[in-house]
């Protein structure tokens, strides 16, 4: 009876889709092991990790094939990791295109190297698609300390968000999305080289070519947010997002502005 009690299990993994998931890496060394072994206690275990090292200079690549070693020596690993080692800096745009471009499963998501999921994401977030028949999906996630401890800043996700929403409150975090490559184009998702608001100018990309993000509003993604880096992070992309109004989503002068405003006020929000 345990036998083909295996067996079912078996079985009833195969028939499960492939989920690609894609990290770019550069000098993680701090967080890179403790992300590979929370994802090993994911529940869903139809995986592919591709985990893409742009340049590093410390020993990210060393440990990230050090705790790939030690998962499979001890029976852990359940999906397939592959490290892809860039010669030369090319930033998370370019990197998390690569992974993009190599990704073969059926869904396709992004993981940060300094960030977590929730041991359930992957699972409650396929079984969302499947059932809501959605090329693009996305999830609430909570703000983190260092050692990953909820802080008790959270983001909601809406139930439904369109390009005129998202304009104003982009509350879609890259560690969140979930692609169905059967329903979206890839060269959607691909990134374009635009710093600091790559993944912002990807979301409202494809939501402008007519698909909408179903929210879901459970926490399922710990953002880690590190000391002092707060305001910076937001003064910096002041400019790139103004330029991303202007230049690629073709707003007025007025638009750019309100929407720039109602965005900013959001965000600020959410870090009070």
């Amino acid at each position: 009876m345990a036998k083909n009690k295996s067996i079912d299990i078996k079985a009833k993994r195969n028939d499960q889709p492939l989920v690609s998931i894609i990290t770019p890496v550069y000098n993680g060394e701090v967080f890179i092991a403790d992300t590979i072994n929370r994802i090993c206690e994911q529940t869903y275990k139809k995986w592919e990790w591709i985990i893409i090292d742009d340049a590093s200079t410390d020993k990210t690549v060393k440990i990230v094939k050090k705790t790939r070693e030690q998962l499979t020596e001890n029976k852990k690993l359940v999906g397939d990791i592959q490290v892809i080692e860039l010669k030369e800096n090319g930033g998370q745009a370019k990197a998390r295109n690569i992974g993009v471009d190599m990704a073969k499963g059926d869904y396709l998501c992004f993981l940060d190297a300094d960030d977590a999921w929730d041991c359930d994401k992957i699972f409650r977030q396929v079984d969302f698609m499947k059932k809501n028949n959605c090329a693009f999906s996305y999830h609430s996630y909570e703000f983190a300390n260092e050692k990953c401890e909820p802080i008790g800043k959270k983001v909601i996700a809406e139930k439904v968000l369109n390009y005129r929403q998202a304009l104003k409150d982009n509350m879609i975090s890259t560690i969140t999305v979930m692609f169905d490559l059967s329903k979206i184009r890839r060269d959607l998702i691909r990134m374009p080289d635009l710093k600091y608001v790559e993944d912002t100018a990807t979301w409202w990309r494809i939501l402008r070519n007519g698909y909408t993000a179903y929210g879901i509003p459970d926490l399922f993604a710990y953002y880690r947010r590190m000391p002092n880096t707060s305001s910076s992070n937001k003064l910096r992309t002041q400019k790139p997002l103004w330029n991303l109004y202007r230049n690629v989503e073709k707003l007025n002068f007025f638009d750019s502005a309100y929407c720039l405003f109602w965005k900013n006020v959001h965000a600020v929000l959410r870090r009070i």
